[in-house]
């Protein structure tokens, strides 16, 4: 019986791994929608447990959080807590990490609160270069589109992070005449 199940196991990863499997799932955006719609749907349905939570935004919940930490160390916001650990709010969501800043100011607000922004360069980075050498399998695939879910929705910045980043108008004047003035350079 197990021998039966076996060779049916095998033939199936077989199959699926079989060069014109593997090239429908890479050359279509259909498959790729579809992984990164289920691969949300499971997250979401982790929120009735603050462990399973935990574990599953943990990766992600890092990543933003240390583009805050680090850009508010380097523009002097001085960074005073760190953590990744969800915590019910006040209004029962769930806050799944956070940086506390001791310096906000009209300079470092707004690249300090948006810092997660960063992540989106990381992510066509890792598109670009990373995606043809990952192995070209199932399994290859659907990690590769688990990492980049990660990065592009923990690149998006909360509503308390743009609350704080719109809070000085004179340092959102400032970043918009450097952006526009960049923009006129290039």
């Amino acid at each position: 019986m197990f021998d039966i199940i076996g060779r049916a196991l095998g033939n199936f990863i077989d199959y699926v791994n079989s060069p014109a499997v593997i090239e429908s799932f890479f050359n279509n955006r259909f498959y790729t929608i579809l992984a990164v719609v289920l691969l949300m749907r499971i997250k979401y349905a982790t929120y009735n447990s603050m462990f399973i939570c935990a574990l599953v935004n943990i990766p992600g919940t890092i990543l933003h959080e240390l583009m805050h930490f680090f850009v508010g160390l380097f523009l002097n916001a001085h960074p005073v807590n760190f953590t990744v650990f969800p915590r019910k709010d006040p209004l029962g969501g769930y806050v799944t990490g956070s940086v506390g800043f001791r310096n906000i100011t009209f300079y470092n607000a707004l690249p300090s609160s948006l810092a997660p922004l960063f992540l989106l360069p990381l992510s066509f980075y890792l598109n670009r270069y990373l995606l043809p050498h990952i192995p070209h399998t199932i399994v290859g695939y659907l990690g590769y589109i688990l990492l980049q879910t990660i990065i592009i929705e923990n690149a998006i910045p909360s509503r308390a992070d743009f609350r704080i980043a719109f809070s000085y108008l004179s340092g959102v004047i400032l970043y918009g005449v450097l952006l526009i003035a960049l923009l006129l350079m290039l």
